[in-house]
């Protein structure tokens, strides 16, 4: 899932890792190879190490290769860190599969960089416009990938804790503002039953930090570019509401609110009572509800003044440029586009289903659910992280300069670099025309 996506490895992969890493394709360009049972498609998935997922995907191959017998699709999983290097590698070898999936952020780049073709998967039994908009990879207009799920950010806490303190439980209707927020932390902190009364996460790693916290930027008025042409990050990125958002994020390891660097598992410490209030993602909703029962409150983010937002989009599938199958490829992604399908990913991991008809199916997420409220939460406030092929290189700088805001960095002076950086790499790539 995207909160434990790595960034996209150098272009420049050396070429004996890639001949390495796309040894066990089939033969023939794209993935794709003739033989007695019918045209084969292989599939790349970054679900190795997530047997849930891994077998749902396992499911619906089964499930197209039984329905007909022209095509058949053969699977190769890679663990998660390896993912992105190996798409990478096998694309400058021109070693693509016809079939591959992608997390949501690096569709435009990898469109923009050639790697993807477009698809077309009208006729299909679920319409793309049925979908959650962070559910679908568009790039100029053209679409390229699809999701089965997205996932959540919120704010986990115990309802008996806030009560305790004489702190309100916020709503959608009445999010917590933040000077609501602030002097919550200042009560629980005060209190000194918690070794931090905020977890964040702050020992993730990769794209976590601009999709746990970019939003938040987002909600102070800032942004991660300036999304009228995605032509610089200058003015935006370093702008006045950044620069506010920067002071407020080292407060909160200053006033010793939140640990510069959370544990290995921020979720297990939330549970042990460790922190008050933990922003974490819906993939720990079922353990929290678990552990916590009714005592469990999910909480809304914190309007910072422009709204409360979260980030949008998590792995999506998609078809290479090089298939040599195209029409055998984009049979499987209309086949997998089934309401069925959309309702066992969201049972076996605990994902938001894309689509509300998925959604009344599954216990959890139907309206009255026990999750619902999640639903809501990425409907209403989620938002894309740039649509642009320069995200990664941005990702990287946004996640540099958060981390030294975190270790003590003058705010204004870190994301003025990260805008210079990030101004630099869109100049060097002539904004990423064509």
């Amino acid at each position: 899932m995207v909160f434990r996506t790595r960034r996209l490895a150098a272009a420049s992969v050396a070429a004996a890792a890639a001949t390495a890493l796309v040894a066990g394709c089939a033969s023939g360009s794209g993935g794709s190879s003739s033989g007695a049972s019918g045209d084969t498609l292989t599939l790349w998935t970054h679900n190795a190490g997530n047997s849930a997922e891994l077998d749902v995907v396992k499911k619906i191959i089964k499930d197209f290769n039984g329905s007909q017998s022209k095509y058949k699709v053969e699977l190769q999983s890679f663990p998660q860190t390896d993912y992105n290097n190996s798409v990478v590698a096998a694309a400058s070898a021109r070693k693509l599969p016809c079939l591959l999936d992608v997390d949501g952020p690096n569709v435009a780049n990898w469109a923009w960089g050639g790697y993807l073709a477009p698809i077309d998967v009208t006729g299909s039994q679920v319409p793309v416009e049925d979908q959650l908009d962070s559910t679908v990879g568009t790039y100029n207009d053209k679409l390229y990938s699809f999701g089965h799920y997205d996932v959540s950010l919120a704010f986990f806490a115990r309802k008996s804790v806030l009560n305790e303190h004489g702190i309100r439980i916020p709503t959608m209707d009445k999010p917590w503002t933040k000077d609501e927020f602030d002097a919550a932390l200042a009560k629980l902190k005060k209190s000194g039953k918690f070794t931090y009364p905020l977890e964040m996460g702050t020992g993730g790693s990769g794209e976590w930090w601009p999709y746990a916290y970019s939003p938040q930027l987002q909600s102070f008025g800032g942004d991660l570019i300036d999304r009228n042409g995605y032509k610089t990050a200058t003015g935006t990125l370093d702008g006045k509401e950044s620069v506010e958002w920067g002071d407020w994020f080292q407060s909160l390891v200053t006033k010793g609110y939140m640990a510069k660097k959370s544990g290995a598992d921020p979720n297990k410490d939330f549970l042990a009572g460790k922190s008050a209030i933990q922003w974490d993602g819906s993939w720990n909703a079922t353990k929290n509800a678990e552990k916590l029962g009714d005592d469990l409150a999910i909480i809304p983010p914190v309007d910072f003044g422009k709204g409360p937002k979260i980030g949008g989009a998590s792995w999506q599938w998609a078809m290479s440029s090089t298939c040599s199958n195209k029409e055998g490829a984009q049979e499987w992604l209309k086949f997998s586009r089934q309401t069925k399908y959309f309702v066992d990913y969201a049972k076996a991991t605990s994902t938001i289903p894309a689509t509300n008809e998925a959604a009344t199916q599954v216990e959890d997420y139907q309206p009255g659910g026990r999750f619902a409220v999640l639903v809501q939460f990425a409907q209403k406030y989620a938002t894309l992280r740039p649509v642009t092929p320069a995200y990664p290189y941005i990702s990287t700088e946004f996640q540099k300069a958060a981390q030294d805001i975190l270790a003590g960095a003058d705010p204004k002076n870190a994301l003025g670099q990260a805008a210079k950086n990030i101004d630099n790499n869109l100049k060097t790539n002539n904004n990423y025309s064509g």
